[in-house]
């Protein structure tokens, strides 16, 4: 691999007509000379394919025009057309910070043990505006331990070994959700993370987010616990899985309780006693709910 090895940027659309165009003109834009961009257009009905025309004549983009599939096969489809050593994403909603690339390269290169680098995220509104911090806490090395407690790497802010992304098979197509979330977690197992704190990608908060199905979306991370665990016997402790199932019970059953599902909230938490019985986070969600509280 050379000093400049080619980052191939893999971009899936659905209706994003309005942000597309700033996305990928923050790709384009970044200080790295070597680089190319994938854009899927997974069906959209809006007018992202005539925004996509623009980049017609512009060596650095391939747009793919499929029929609707969905974003797990619109990235793997992105990812087999990609021809870099190193591969990064970012959703057509969101939008890459200068520089993103200038740092990640060389950490990347200089670390043979490091799978992934990731950054930093900036929250911004629907019109690009700037809002409340969304800080949490980051690891760097083996993270898989604290990664099933939470998702902490962000996926456009990522940079990853086209070796191990490919070797792996790319993205798992029997999920619909949490797919960047399942991948890291592959990952982990045999390779390290590197965060760096800087602020990488500008990540829009908007009505049409997957991310808002927040029911479905626990139900999605139970499954891929209880699944990793099952597949990894031994990769974690029994105390940090506990931890994990504890974690996501009390998650789902504090969101239960803040939209009125409290005989549903009662059952989660008991649940959670089980794996973990003195977690002090799990207690304070149960006095408040006693309370009446969310």
């Amino acid at each position: 691999m050379t000093d400049t090895p080619l980052v191939s940027v893999v971009m899936a659309a659905y209706n994003n007509g309005q942000y597309v165009q700033d996305a990928a003109e923050s790709v384009l834009a970044q200080d790295y000379p070597a680089l190319e961009l994938v854009i899927v257009n997974d069906g959209s009905e809006d007018d992202t394919r005539q925004v996509l025309a623009h980049y017609d004549d512009d060596d650095r983009v391939t747009v793919i025009h499929q029929e609707n599939a969905g974003q797990t096969v619109a990235k793997n489809n992105g990812l087999k057309a990609a021809r870099g050593d190193l591969i990064a994403f970012c959703d057509a909603d969101n939008v890459w910070l200068p520089g993103k690339l200038a740092r990640q390269v060389p950490a990347l290169l200089a670390r043979p043990e490091v799978g992934v680098v990731y950054g930093e995220i900036d929250l911004i509104d629907g019109d690009g505006n700037a809002l409340p911090p969304d800080r949490r806490t980051r690891h760097s090395g083996r993270i898989t331990a604290p990664l099933l407690l939470d998702n902490f790497v962000n996926f456009n802010t990522t940079l990853v070994r086209g070796v191990i992304i490919r070797g792996l098979g790319g993205f798992d197509e029997r999920l619909r959700m949490g797919i960047d979330y399942e991948l890291w977690l592959r990952i982990s197992v045999d390779h390290e993370f590197l965060y760096q704190p800087e602020s990488a990608v500008g990540y829009r908060i908007w009505g049409g987010q997957m991310s808002h199905r927040t029911g479905e979306r626990m139900e999605n991370f139970f499954r891929l616990l209880e699944n990793f665990l099952a597949r990894h016997p031994g990769l974690v402790t029994k105390a940090q899985a506990n931890r994990a199932w504890a974690h996501g019970l009390t998650t789902r059953g504090y969101w239960l309780a803040s939209v009125g599902r409290r005989g549903e909230a009662w059952a989660d938490y008991r649940r959670a006693l089980g794996h973990r019985p003195h977690d002090h986070r799990l207690w304070r969600c149960i006095a408040k709910l006693l309370v009446g509280r969310t």
